[in-house]
This record gives C-alpha cells, structure tokens and sequence, in this order.
C-alpha cells in the first residue's frame, strides 16, 4: 500500500509517527536483546551447540521454555529431554534461534495502559497462532524453512507496536476504537516494513508486512509472504471471519502454494492437528 493511497487520517498519522521517530520523540521498537544474541551466534558459521547453549542457559525463563518445545507434541522424540543442550541437539540450531527470537519477542507487546495492552495481548495472540499455522503449511507445502516461515508469521503486524505506543499520546484515538483500527489497517505494514529494515531481518521476511496483504501479487514462486496471506485468511476463517469482501479466487498464493482457494478445504488433510501443536509453541 502506498503512502498516497491511505485515508486523510491514516496519512495523517502514519506522517505524525514517522515525524516522531525523525525527531527522537517515538522509538521504533527494538530487537530484545537475548533475541540478538541468539540471531548473532546462528548466523556465525563458528556457532554450535554448546555456544548457542551458553547463550540461552543465561536466561532462565526462556531456558525452561526451550526445553518444553522440545518436549512438546511437534517434538517430542523417545525419551523426555530434560536439560538444554538435550533440548538444542532436538531442534536444531534454525528451528532453535527461530523460537528463541519468537519467545523473546513477547516481552515486547506488554504497555503501561490496560486498554493498549489488552491491543498488545491480542496482537501477539493472532502472532502466535499465525507463527504456527505458517510453520505447518510451510511444512507441508513447500520447500521453505518453516524456522523462517514462522518468523515470518510472528513479525507481520510488528507495525501496530508503534501505532499503539503513539495512541497511548492520545486517549480519544484510543477510546474511537473503530478508527484505531482503520489506521492500524491501512498503515501497520509499511510501518512494518520499517522496522524488520531496522532489524536486517533478510528481505524475505521483512517485506512479509506489505507483500502478503498484496493478493493479486505476481511473482516466480511460493515465498513466505504467500504463507502468511494463507495462514491469515486460514485463521480467520477459523474464527468464522472473512477478510472483508475479497474473491479468495483472486489471491494468487494458494495457486502457488499448491492450495485450494476454497479456505475450509486449503489445508491438506491431516495437518491440522500439526498446527494446533504448533500454535502452543508461543503460548
């Protein structure tokens, strides 16, 4: 979406947020620090499992969550995995740095104010559940990671944190709840988009934001922004919504993904199980 094609308000907005941030006043949210970390040490050809454990073994809480991954339905293997490395040696060093970002990110989508964070709290729920559900169809239906299709679903609508933090400025944006979320509509992907950039999140994942709300979107193959397009409209047809009064024929990635654009019958038999595991994953 282009800056020109957004509402008078959400252009309004979206230039009051970008003025903000020029001027010191708005900070885009930044990566946790464990989270960079962890990305650091995978990306360093160097890194293996010991490292990477002693990277993670400095955080308790995300320790124990780790090692319930690796017990868990998706992952469990023959016998209970009871310390770190047991738990890192399971998953992988991808499928590790993947979650370890995913469950560092949590700590970010909390606020000060019981009406912003309730916003938070179900934007991270939607994350999770899309994390999941992109990680399974991932899985099933291309040859993608699904450590970086579920990235991908946990960081598509990182925009409303900015949204948010400046509506807490304004408590009649955040009591007009209806307008909120037209903004939050119209401008959390290029928001986005800004801050997956500030991240160096690889351009595949950091263009997810915009892209996948692009349903007509011509390109050579399956990428991660048609995943989370159908893991998007997948999950809310799950919650009995659709997404506005959009042709599901016209959306070019279930073509790509193998898929049927009829939702109820998209997701191949037999997987929803594997994603309702992993769904739990972030929760």
């Amino acid at each position: 979406m282009s800056i020109q094609s957004l509402s008078p308000i959400s252009q309004k907005v979206y230039k009051a947020i970008c003025d903000a941030i020029e001027a010191d006043k708005l900070v885009l949210p930044t990566m946790p620090e464990m989270a960079i970390k962890v990305r650091d040490a995978t990306d360093d050809p160097e890194t293996d499992i010991k490292k990477l454990s002693g990277i993670i073994g400095h955080d308790a809480a995300l320790t124990a969550r780790i090692i319930k991954v690796a017990n868990s339905a998706l992952y469990r293997g023959s016998k209970d995995i009871e310390d770190l490395n047991m738990a890192l040696m399971r998953l992988g060093l991808a499928t590790t740095s993947s979650l370890a970002i995913g469950l560092a990110m949590e700590q970010m989508f909390q606020a000060t104010t019981d009406m912003v964070d309730q916003r938070l709290r179900q934007v991270w729920a939607t994350s999770s559940e899309m994390a999941g559900m992109c990680s399974m169809i991932c899985k099933f239906q291309t040859k993608l990671r699904p450590d970086m299709a579920t990235l991908a679903g946990l960081t598509h609508k990182i925009g409303v944190l900015p949204i948010l933090q400046f509506a807490e400025h304004f408590p009649a944006l955040l009591r007009d709840g209806m307008t909120l979320d037209g903004i939050i509509q119209e401008i959390h992907s290029l928001l986005g988009t800004k801050i997956l950039t500030e991240w160096s999140f690889p351009s595949e994942i950091r263009n997810v934001p915009s892209s996948h709300l692009d349903f007509g979107r011509i390109t050579a193959k399956a990428d991660y922004s048609d995943i989370v397009t159908v893991a998007m409209l997948q999950n809310m047809a799950a919650n009995g919504q659709r997404y506005g009064d959009l042709d599901y024929s016209s959306v070019t990635a279930f073509d790509r993904l193998g898929l049927d654009f009829d939702i109820e019958s998209a997701i191949a038999e037999g997987v929803n199980d594997d994603i309702a595991d992993a769904i739990k994953l972030f929760k």
